[in-house]
């Protein structure tokens, strides 16, 4: 019988297709399992990242601006970057498009490719484009560099470091959610107009995210090294665990410490859900989830936008979330996932 991927998911599938993949070339110093491949490059190191964006799993072009949707794609790649405290420098741009696109839908998308660029310092240097028989597939790769000593990879987080992480959480989630609301309302009243003037900041999250090159500038400035990090695309619990079960090592969050931005709170309880679930499980934050040596603390505690969320403890303590009564809660993985229905 055959087994439905469904029953897999998507990080159990990778697993499945990747658990015997050697690496034999010597230049290939990190291959599958971080946010990034590492290859030596001269005397630095080169990572290199791809996402795949599908119309109808990853977007929905009823309520995604084109330009913003190329904007987008290339921001979630470089924050994976990022997230190996490195540099982006260029990209490349696959697009396979239906018929539906008119030549003018096709340069609002790579305008919001080229202004990510732009605004990143990062080339755009080749691609591909082909057909397709339904929708809008985009695959944009970004390649970034850094020093060998300075790539931090999910693996290196050690007992007592302290768990930080950047900007706020929930927001994106929330954003998509306001925006299937209206999405429904359009459809059983043809003609009506979107009601978003109330929820800016969480739509904003969720159709132009920012990828956090502020943050690792700043670490930098700081000589703060993190010893493992990882970016926010599929919820805190879920990056969270990435970290601890790659180290080898538990962690204890605190829930009045996870920062949550006012409106995200605001939007959560008219929508009837915990803000707590939403920066938990939500995902598409793209902020920067890492731990540091608790010697740094003093480099990082007044930092506006760095806020200590827990710490890194033994691996047989568990990952737990001590809540507002000081309840230890395990943390499970939540955030989305590929395959189900």
């Amino acid at each position: 019988m055959p087994t439905e991927l469904s029953e897999l998911g998507e990080f159990e599938l990778i697993k499945e297709l990747t658990g015997d993949v050697e690496l034999t070339n010597v230049s290939t110093i990190k291959g599958i399992g971080d946010d990034a491949a590492v290859i030596a490059a001269g005397n630095d190191a080169m990572v290199v990242t791809n996402d795949l964006l599908v119309e109808g799993i990853h977007f929905d072009l009823m309520y995604t601006p084109l330009k913003h949707l190329g904007y987008k794609s290339v921001v979630v790649n470089l924050s994976d970057v990022y997230a190996m405290n490195a540099i982006p420098e260029q990209i490349t741009v696959g697009i396979a498009l239906s018929s539906k696109f008119s030549v003018e839908a096709v340069n609002q998308l790579y305008d919001g490719i080229k202004l990510a660029c732009k605004l990143y310092g990062v080339d755009l240097v080749g691609g591909d484009t082909t057909s397709s028989l339904t929708g809008l597939m985009i695959s944009v790769t970004a390649i970034g560099r850094a020093p060998f000593d300075k790539v931090t990879y999910r693996n290196g987080a050690k007992e007592n470091n302290l768990i930080c992480v950047s900007g706020d959480l929930g927001g994106a989630y929330l954003g998509v959610q306001i925006l299937e609301r209206e999405k429904r309302v359009f459809k059983e009243n043809l003609g009506a107009q979107p009601k978003l003037d109330d929820y800016t900041y969480v739509v904003g999250r969720q159709l132009k995210p920012e990828a956090r090159k502020d943050v690792v500038e700043k670490l930098n400035e700081l000589g703060v090294q993190p010893t493992a990090m990882i970016d926010i695309s599929d919820g805190l619990s879920s990056e969270l665990l990435h970290i601890c079960t790659q180290s080898k090592v538990g962690c204890r969050v605190y829930e009045d410490k996870i920062p949550v931005n006012k409106e995200t709170e605001n939007v959560a309880g008219e929508l009837n859900i915990h803000s707590l679930t939403a920066a938990l499980n939500g995902g598409e934050d793209y902020e920067l989830l890492f731990t540091i040596n608790m010697n740094d603390y003093d480099k990082i505690k007044d930092v506006e936008g760095i806020t200590v969320i827990g710490h890194i403890t033994n691996e047989s303590e568990g990952y737990n979330l001590i809540n507002n009564q000081g309840m230890p809660i395990k943390l499970k993985s939540m955030g989305w996932k590929n395959f189900n229905e």
